[in-house]
């Protein structure tokens, strides 16, 4: 739906719903009879012409004059889960999906797989591959983050990371590293090419993404820092570099 739709049609149920509490705050602030008189006919004016969708370009100037008494906070609705357009997982997962593949090298916290889990449902990734000693569903700690995405996001299991990178590699696709190292670009500098195929490893909270598969990699990625830690925790990084990659691969 159209953006300004959508907004004049919120307009007008925030109208239609405080004529009432309008006139009586009014009346309370002791405001003339004429500027409750006028403000009563603004609300129903715009109330009456926002019901008709070819009416928007005009209904602009009418919202605009009526500022002095629409809140702020009026077109910052938050938007309850029935609105958000959500798909359920039978649709999720014949949807189509993101070119990415993430593989998460030896992560240690059952909370950052499930977080990483949970990121991948939200981008739309292609797969997940949790490898070592990364821990695999259903476990109770990984659920707790994940939310359910462990049902609509396609992963597998694999005991040696580099395992999952020469079957990758085989498939045609571009190993991509989250780490700092030399050669590394800034994330937000990664460009995709056109029918490419990518996949993301993050790795182990201490050690990293393995040194095995570092000299695989095809691109090797870094998120700028500027404090004393140069240190994000595998799920936060890891969300970062997804929507990087995913702006480039998706949208």
């Amino acid at each position: 739906m159209d953006n300004r739709l959508k907004a004049c049609k919120s307009v007008r149920l925030f109208f239609s719903n405080n004529l009432k509490q309008y006139h009586s705050t009014d009346v309370a602030r002791n405001v003339s009879n004429k500027t409750i008189s006028n403000n009563l006919k603004l609300f129903q004016t715009i109330s009456n012409n926002l019901k008709q969708p070819q009416t928007i370009s005009n209904i602009e100037t009418i919202i605009n004059g009526a500022s002095h008494i629409i809140p702020k906070t009026l077109f910052m609705k938050k938007l309850l889960t029935s609105e958000m357009g959500r798909l359920s997982v039978v649709q999720f997962k014949s949807a189509k999906k993101n070119p990415l593949v993430v593989v998460l090298d030896n992560v240690r916290s059952h909370h950052n797989v499930g977080a990483v889990f949970r990121t991948c449902d939200a981008f739309a990734c292609e797969r997940l591959l949790l490898c070592g000693i990364t821990g695999t569903p259903p476990h109770r700690d990984i659920q707790k983050t994940a939310l359910g995405a462990t049902e609509s996001v396609e992963w597998k299991y694999y005991e040696n990371t580099i395992d999952a990178i020469s079957e990758l590699k085989s498939a045609g696709y571009k190993i991509v590293a989250l780490e700092i190292a030399e050669g590394s670009i800034p994330v937000d500098s990664f460009s995709a090419v056109e029918g490419e195929k990518y996949a993301l490893v993050l790795g182990n909270e201490v050690d990293g993404v393995d040194d095995a598969v570092m000299e695989q990699a095809d691109i090797c990625l870094e998120i700028p820092q500027f404090g004393t830690k140069h240190s994000l925790n595998v799920s936060v990084s890891g969300g970062i570099a997804i929507w990087e990659m995913s702006k480039k691969l998706f949208l």
